[in-house]
């Protein structure tokens, strides 16, 4: 083998270590015995820290906090896949304001994160409004969510052969028709790649979360309140688990495009 493929090769290793050696550290010590502490070397090797993560901890409310991280990455994925499917429809055709308005709506992309949810913060906090997971940390991660949705939908209309619409109008399809039975089909994929990243970037976002989500945390907050209280390596539990269901996430989004793929 060529000496510069094995330094590619080793570049690209060194690499993947960089990116997953926290990740595999955290899984490995996860699994250390009721006597183990946070750092190495091991003592002992069970599943003690976990099941201490779904008991009741002295701080840290983990079991409330990751269901309202899941019930606002559901919320954040609807909406992602609805606006920004209709957006992309919308965008198809050129009308008065659309260059304005798709910039508006990327900036907020270039905006530092935390100003975003202090903004977002101060608004409700304005209007007379409670800041809440549910209602201001929702509209905070959708000026971070539907910029991606966006983009992946103009790409995807900007390589749509419309003569497939004007096969099924020349057949006496309805555009509700023609947009149910042909243009929804062919994009399928994509709109289940939309509901991925709504889902993945409201579920681990912290930064537009922080000023939003008012007196109940969700599951990024949760943490970092217990990195500054708890001491043991159920907060390592609590990453693998959080890392695992994560890949389920994706996995599950992974099959579906595949078999949407096999049906087309």
């Amino acid at each position: 083998m060529p000496l510069r493929r094995l330094l590619l090769l080793g570049f690209l290793g060194a690499f993947i270590l960089f990116l997953y050696g926290p990740t595999l550290t955290i899984l490995i010590l996860s699994f250390q015995g009721p006597d183990g502490g946070l750092t190495f070397p091991m003592n002992g090797v069970s599943l003690h820290w976990f099941v201490r993560l779904f008991q009741a901890q002295a701080v840290g409310d983990i079991g409330g906090s990751l269901l309202r991280s899941l019930m606002l990455a559901t919320m954040v994925m609807v909406a992602t896949v609805v606006v920004s499917l209709a957006a992309g429809l919308a965008f198809r055709r050129r009308f008065r304001g659309s260059g304005p308005l798709f910039t508006l709506t990327v900036a907020s992309l270039i905006i530092p994160s935390i100003l975003v949810s202090l903004g977002v913060g101060l608004l409700f906090s304005q209007t007379g409004f409670d800041t809440a997971w549910y209602s201001s940390a929702f509209g905070a991660q959708l000026t971070w969510t539907l910029p991606f949705g966006l983009l992946i939908m103009f790409a995807v209309f900007n390589r749509f052969d419309r003569a497939w619409e004007e096969a099924a109008r020349d057949q006496g399809a309805t555009p509700w028709q023609s947009f149910r039975h042909v243009v929804l089909p062919i994009i399928a994929p994509s709109v289940v790649g939309i509901a991925l990243f709504g889902f993945t970037l409201s579920y681990d976002e912290f930064a537009r979360t922080l000023l939003t989500a008012g007196s109940d945390n969700t599951l990024p907050l949760e943490i970092l309140g217990m990195t500054t209280s708890v001491t043991t390596p159920v907060l390592y539990a609590l990453g693998t688990t959080t890392t695992l269901l994560s890949a389920v996430v994706i996995g599950i989004a992974l099959w579906g495009i595949g078999r949407l793929r096999r049906r087309a």
